[in-house]
């Protein structure tokens, strides 16, 4: 056998030994992303006139920055609660109103980063907006983060009310100077909605819907979305404003986890 033969008879040998393990060795494939059940719609097929202003797709919230698992600024339901949000809106809207969502489904791994926000003390870029008076080592304590959110199931949905016709509302500019979220209206961050005392996501007890401190045109105007909701079958939690849930809920013990985008719920 001649030399070069010798050589490419060794190098054949070699590259076989070298198919078989890595045929052998085990291949880390990524799982498909979950879907949401058949139950979940995207908000605009059940009614495309309720406007959309999905903050946690954005860095205006108060983490500062787009959270994970929101791929699209799409509003995410179960069928009912759409449904239910679509008969109010149509009451609305022939009174000069319409509604505007802020959140809806959230995925647990949401919830994970609100939890790891607000585990790390030294990330406070937010908090002359969102949390002026609240200390950050109290947000667990105080029932501003929890590890677990009713968005998750599907039911749940932030929202306010905006007088028509709906002007534009400017975008967020990371780094701008922030004012409280309790601040006067035309002090606060602009926002097209009806003044309902203190803006979105306000970790402070002047959110809290019956708070007697908040009267006159900023009680009317939360007691209107309250009662437009409630009459449908949504609840309101006592602490937040916006915060209504959809009742009898379709998942009142299941936590989701697949992303906020269109996909989710294609065909749906």
């Amino acid at each position: 056998m001649t030399g070069i033969a010798r050589v490419l008879r060794a190098l054949a040998a070699s590259g076989g030994a070298l198919l078989a393990v890595t045929a052998a060795a085990p291949v880390a494939v990524a799982g498909p992303e979950p879907k949401a059940p058949p139950e979940f719609v995207d908000l605009r097929s059940v009614d495309p006139t309720i406007i959309t202003e999905m903050r946690y797709t954005t860095a205006h919230n108060f983490v500062g920055e787009p959270v994970d698992g929101y791929r699209q600024p799409v509003c995410i339901l179960t069928r009912p609660a759409a449904r239910a949000l679509r008969s109010a809106q149509r009451s609305l809207l022939r009174q000069g109103y319409s509604l505007k969502v802020y959140d809806c489904y959230r995925p647990q791994r949401a919830v994970d980063h609100f939890v790891r926000w607000a585990e790390d003390l030294d990330d406070e870029v937010m908090k002359d907006e969102f949390y002026p008076k609240v200390d950050k080592t109290r947000l667990f304590a105080d029932g501003y983060i929890a590890e677990k959110s009713g968005h998750s199931r599907g039911s749940t949905v932030d929202l306010t009310l905006v007088k028509l016709p709906a002007l534009p509302t400017r975008p967020y500019r990371p780094g701008e100077e922030l004012s409280p979220c309790y601040a006067p209206k035309d002090e606060r961050f602009p926002d097209n909605s009806v003044d309902m005392g203190t803006g979105y996501d306000c970790f402070d007890t002047l959110s809290h819907t019956d708070d007697p401190r908040v009267q006159g045109a900023q009680r009317a105007n939360r007691q209107f979305l309250k009662k437009t909701l409630t009459d449908l079958g949504f609840v309101n939690l006592a602490e937040e404003w916006w915060h209504f849930t959809y009742k009898p809920e379709l998942f009142p013990d299941t936590y989701f986890d697949f992303p906020v985008a269109r996909r989710s719920v294609a065909g749906h």
